[in-house]
């Protein structure tokens, strides 16, 4: 009785969330997918998230967290974390990403929000066209993994969808790398005692998003048709990494203190 009363008290808790969700993308139709990936994979209601569409307001107080349980950041398709001057959200999201951080608001910050995260919190991100990651890869668990709320009963090398030009060359002070790849040794991070992660991987976008994201970007990522017929031919099935955005709200937002 007490584990059923338990897992009813859970559930009541989970309908009662409200998460901030911060999209970067210009592109209406790729922003229409990826909310619905973040509520898909979290399993929570559409109406348990609001967005703010950073081109639409790019300028915004960390103030405008406050009534949420967490922050969700996800992906962009063309903008550089390297270029606040071209795109003047920038530096509000990284002074919001701090101040989340001191307050300890969950954070998960997916690929543009990772680098966001990293470069916040006083990491440094680099462009690499060299190691180019656009398809689903293998993604390799750290020993602190193995401890850790939302890795620890994770297999070694389940696969991820990756796709991004530039990546962390350093990480913050003090954060703990979870998971890398083959061509990018910093895929996910956590800063120990906050609920607060970095993923470099989409753990919200599957084989199916990423098939139709890369015949749609194509142009700007890839330089042939045998490339994209490439990734297409390789999908992999990316069930265990899409599971981190349930795990998240189940083991760090619901754990939270606040």
């Amino acid at each position: 009785m007490a584990i059923e009363q338990l897992h009813q008290t859970s559930t009541l808790q989970k309908l009662h969330l409200n998460i901030l969700l911060l999209q970067i993308r210009e592109d209406e139709l790729t922003r229409q997918e990826e909310f619905d990936e973040f509520v898909r994979y979290s399993r929570l209601d559409p109406s348990q998230f609001q967005v703010l569409d950073t081109f639409l307001t790019p300028e915004f107080e960390p103030s405008i967290i406050h009534g949420f349980d967490a922050l969700f950041i996800g992906g962009s398709s063309d903008v550089s974390v390297l270029q606040p001057d071209l795109y003047p959200f920038i530096t509000p999201m990284k002074k919001l990403l701090v101040y989340c951080l001191q307050q300890e608001i969950p954070v998960l910050a997916s690929c543009f929000g990772f680098q966001a995260a990293v470069e916040a919190l006083g990491g440094q991100v680099m462009l690499d066209k060299a190691n180019l990651e656009m398809g689903i890869y293998p993604m390799w668990l750290t020993e602190a993994a193995a401890e850790d709320a939302l890795f620890h009963d994770m297999p070694n090398g389940f696969w991820a969808v990756s796709g991004h030009k530039e990546r962390a060359v350093v990480m913050p002070k003090g954060a703990v790398l979870l998971a890398y790849s083959d061509r990018c040794p910093f895929h996910a991070f956590k800063i120990p005692g906050k609920p607060f992660y970095g993923f470099q991987f989409h753990p919200e976008v599957d084989a199916q998003d990423l098939a139709v994201r890369v015949v749609r970007y194509q142009s700007r990522y890839l330089d042939s048709d045998e490339q994209v017929d490439c990734i297409l031919r390789d999908l992999q099935d990316t069930a265990i990494a899409n599971q981190l955005i349930e795990k998240f709200v189940d083991r760090i937002v619901l754990q939270s203190d606040r």
